[in-house]
């Protein structure tokens, strides 16, 4: 029979790279986050409330049509901008990481 002893073995390595990286993008996919949510909402309700009803004088179930196509836009618009804001710290820690 094999002998076990009762040591503990060390801490487990990690694997996650440097700790600021992944601070960083959590950061990063929080921002955005708070942006999916807030923006289309926001731009929703105000365009529909201010430009189609108040500033172009349109009906009621029209401004619902138009504000709604805008929330569909900024949402494209976010989403957009989380891929490129994400493909370039990818390619940034990369690049960071051949210097070293």
């Amino acid at each position: 029979m094999e002998k076990y002893s009762n040591e503990f073995p060390g801490p487990a390595a990690d694997f996650r790279g440097n700790d600021g990286s992944l601070v960083s993008a959590l950061k990063t996919l929080l921002f955005f986050t708070i942006m999916m949510v807030t923006l289309p909402i926001g731009l929703y309700f105000a365009s529909k409330a201010y430009v189609f009803e108040a500033s172009m004088g349109m009906s009621n179930n029209d401004s619902y049509f138009y504000a709604a196509i805008v929330a569909v836009v900024a949402v494209h618009v976010v989403l957009a901008l989380f891929v490129y804001v994400a493909w370039n710290e990818g390619s940034r820690q990369s690049h960071e990481g051949k210097q070293d």
